[in-house]
């Protein structure tokens, strides 16, 4: 069963200027993404920086305003039509850990109180029960409960994502965005957090939308992959598929370039040629033609639909 429908969301930022400060441009950071997400399971969203990942994961929880397009729909309900009331009480069901756990943890809050803090907000337990909630919620994380006094510059970095990630788990989510939760980690520290996160989804039944460029760690944890660029997903299906048989040319060269851990392995990377174009500005037709070594007149005046290239793979692609 889908606890996440995602159909061509939209989310475009304006840009002003000149004298009167009117609306000359937009930036389309997430331009027409679809996908779907089944409980209890993870999907991969990857591709380059400022491809529009982490704005997709917000827009979906409401974070950045109002969608310029498109339907989420969280358990059914499309999440952008709920009144303050109902979104407030779908809150707690819908978190997202952050990249940073060093900014995104406030240094005046010790971190009991940065943890309990919504928890008190939404009436997740009684207050008798409050104290207790706290510590099994941070043992879950591998948090000690003398933690609860201290504060977050006291942690290292792998603690403090501990402390983010129990923050979000201290409101029983139902999904969770994690915003490359481990690009500012240690690999050893890496392995860790990853494996702390599989091991609560076994045993919370999470879905995770995991964000991330390290294309390794998507493999390691996820169960679909979706491949953005400028703003748009050009593949999406399950991991085993996208990973054994990438179909879309951007796909291939964002795959080529994973390290082999074998020296003797020669290394076949494609190379893209030209820069990423500007969101505000974006190609006709195909947007990746600018880059596509085998693009033709078709691909600069024709924008692709997305095709079932096999059963569940999906890719955005006229040579497909």
């Amino acid at each position: 069963m889908d606890i996440l429908q995602v159909t061509d969301l939209k989310k475009y930022f304006p840009i002003k200027g000149g004298f009167f400060n009117r609306v000359i441009g937009q930036v389309k950071a997430v331009d027409g993404v679809t996908f779907r997400l089944q409980k209890g399971t993870t999907m991969g969203l990857v591709g380059e920086s400022g491809c529009g990942k982490t704005t997709t994961g917000r827009t979906i929880l409401r974070l950045n305003g109002e969608k310029t397009g498109g339907e989420v729909l969280f358990n059914g309900k499309e999440v952008f039509d709920l009144s303050d009331r109902e979104l407030r009480s779908l809150r707690p069901k819908m978190q997202i850990i952050y990249q940073d756990p060093f900014s995104s943890l406030s240094p005046r809050l010790p971190i009991g109180e940065i943890i309990g803090e919504a928890v008190k907000e939404h009436n997740i337990v009684p207050k008798n029960e409050y104290d207790d909630y706290l510590d099994r919620v941070m043992d879950e994380c591998g948090l000690q409960p003398f933690h609860k006094t201290r504060y977050p510059h006291e942690f290292s970095g792998g603690q403090r994502q501990r402390i983010c990630i129990a923050r979000a788990l201290a409101l029983n989510p139902e999904f969770v965005v994690c915003d490359e939760p481990v690009s500012a980690l240690d690999v050893s520290i890496q392995a860790q957090i990853i494996n702390l996160l599989k091991k609560l989804q076994e045993q919370r039944g999470l879905s995770y939308l995991f964000i991330s460029h390290d294309l390794s760690v998507v493999e390691h944890i996820s169960d679909t992959v979706g491949v953005m660029y400028l703003g748009s997903l050009v593949e999406y299906g399950r991991k085993k598929d996208i990973f054994k048989n990438p179909i879309h040319p951007y796909t291939k060269a964002l795959f080529s370039a994973i390290p082999i851990p074998d020296p003797k392995a020669g290394m076949k990377r494609i190379v893209l040629e030209g820069s990423i174009p500007s969101p505000a500005d974006p190609p006709s037709g195909c947007k990746f033609h600018t880059r596509c070594p085998y693009a033709t007149d078709k691909c600069k005046t024709e924008v692709p639909v997305q095709k079932e290239a096999e059963d569940g793979h999906f890719v955005v692609c006229h040579m497909a």
